[in-house]
């Protein structure tokens, strides 16, 4: 996993590591609240040899009390310590109890010793590190002093007294909110590579990326309106959804779809991906470029088709197939563009092995002599077989991808199904994508601008690509057929047989 990844990563779930970052920051704040403040005092002690004062006595002292400073820091929590200190103060505790709250310390070759002590009130702890600092130089006296009799060769001395400190020592507000702020993100990021790496649903470009090199023909910005109006002619003409298949036809073009093979079709993996929306809206945009363009629903379990655009199906593919009624007398037009459909007809028992059928193949044939363009809007890949037999006699398939409904195992299986079968793969198309985030398709910018300051500018692209999509429209004119040749095939019989 390379850094581009982990930052796709974190953009998705950039909520997830916002809330854990803020939950490790409450939970540093509120631990901060509720633990108790307590206070730390310090007193300091020099610890001198009492000598004759000669330069040689004085090193040969500096050296004896280097190496007992140790042991007398030892001494500190020691009940010959503590107990005087706990006597001379009047305190309620035991010197075992004592010894948790108070501790020394000494820095390498120092004969300095630095005793410290904790309490919840700031005075008390500043009485007790003095006494204990007085218990200390007393306890020492006692213990250095030769049995012999005489003064103790070692001397100790406060320095530094204590004092009540200002503020607590504990708890500490900035250290906890740091390190609440710190351990939060690190739980987002987990959680957000945790979420990434189990959940296995296509939402871009990047993941399709992953596992295949098919091009990517286009991204279809979602709108809530698609459900209630799914047409792309019911959709403002500068929204991010017309401009996407304005795009996706553009795409197609220079794929070379219909200048070496005039059928496409266009399938998905699992049911709900939109495949049937998109391939009637690839068929209205290609058929607005001047294109003649029949658009077959082929989906002989589920046909969508005649729905979306208002026609009947009563007769439609499996009347033409089945040899009651000719595909003449069953193309309707549809729109004020050359766009014919032949619907799906009857339901039947048997879909697979009439799409696989010799008539099929020969149906597709014939109206390839007459369109500049088919397109076939074929059932899912996975739930039956359809698809697949069918994509053997088109010049190419296109994969519908829904965003955040399809999963990576079931997309590389269906690629894997129309490869088994030899069929030509053209590209995927990215359905329901996001218009703003980081799975946003890159043509999506192409939608309004209601603060008014670049809406000319988005006017004057859409216009280039619309004229770029109208030169390619006539670099390819000596393989259309112009509208009126179309209009003079139908329904007066004219297909080739």
């Amino acid at each position: 996993m390379d850094l581009r990844e982990i930052l796709l990563i974190a953009r998705r779930n950039w909520l997830w590591i916002v809330a854990a970052t803020l939950l490790g920051v409450t939970i540093g704040g509120c631990a901060t609240l509720l633990t108790r403040p307590t206070y730390t005092s310090e007193a300091q002690l020099f610890v001198a040899i009492q000598g004759s004062g000669s330069v040689q006595e004085l090193q040969q002292g500096n050296t004896f009390s280097q190496a007992r400073v140790q042991s007398y820091v030892k001494t500190v929590d020691s009940p010959i310590v503590l107990q005087p200190a706990i006597d001379s103060l009047g305190l309620n505790t035991t010197a075992a109890e004592l010894a948790g709250r108070v501790s020394a310390s000494t820095d390498i070759n120092t004969v300095l010793i630095n005793i410290t002590a904790t309490d919840g009130s700031p005075v008390r702890s500043a009485a007790i590190a003095q006494a204990v600092a007085d218990s200390l130089i007393r306890a020492v006296d006692n213990l250095e002093k030769p049995k012999s009799g005489g003064a103790s060769p070692v001397s100790l001395s406060v320095i530094k007294p204590a004092e009540a400190p200002a503020g607590p020592s504990a708890p500490n507000a900035k250290l906890n909110l740091l390190l609440g702020l710190c351990v939060g993100f690190a739980l987002g990021i987990a959680i957000a590579v945790l979420r990434s790496t189990l959940d296995s649903r296509i939402r871009g470009e990047a993941d399709i990326r992953r596992f295949t090199d098919l091009p990517i023909l286009g991204g279809i910005a979602f709108d809530q309106d698609a459900t209630k109006k799914p047409l792309l002619t019911q959709a403002a003409s500068q929204s991010p959804r017309a401009e996407s298949f304005r795009q996706l036809r553009t795409n197609l073009q220079f794929a070379q779809v219909t200048g070496h093979g005039k059928t496409v079709l266009v399938t998905s993996s699992v049911p709900g991906e939109g495949k049937s929306t998109t391939a009637t809206n690839l068929a209205i945009a290609i058929s607005q470029a001047g294109s003649s363009v029949c658009l077959i629903d082929a989906d002989l379990r589920r046909p969508m088709v005649n729905e979306y655009l208002g026609l009947d199906r009563s007769a439609g593919l499996t009347t033409a197939l089945v040899g009651s009624a000719d595909v003449n007398d069953l193309l309707q037009p549809w729109g004020e563009d050359s766009l014919y459909v032949l619907t799906s007809g009857q339901i039947p028992p048997n879909p697979s092995e009439l799409l696989g059928s010799a008539e099929m193949k020969d149906l597709i044939d014939r109206l390839e002599s007459a369109f500049d363009l088919i397109v076939i809007d074929a059932p899912p890949l996975l739930p039956v077989t359809d698809a697949a037999v069918l994509s053997q006699y088109v010049s190419g398939v296109v994969v519908v991808v829904s965003a955040q409904r399809v999963r990576q195992n079931d997309l590389e299986k269906s690629l894997k199904a129309l490869e088994l079968v030899g069929s030509k793969t053209l590209g995927v198309i990215l359905n329901r994508l996001p218009v703003r985030g980081p799975d946003a398709y890159a043509y999506s910018y192409y939608g309004e601008d209601r603060s008014g300051s670049n809406k000319g500018k988005l006017i004057r692209r859409s216009k280039m690509a619309r004229n770029r999509q109208f030169d390619y429209s006539q670099a390819n004119a000596d393989d259309k057929i112009s509208d009126e040749r179309a209009a003079s095939l139908f329904p007066s019989g004219k297909i080739g047989r």
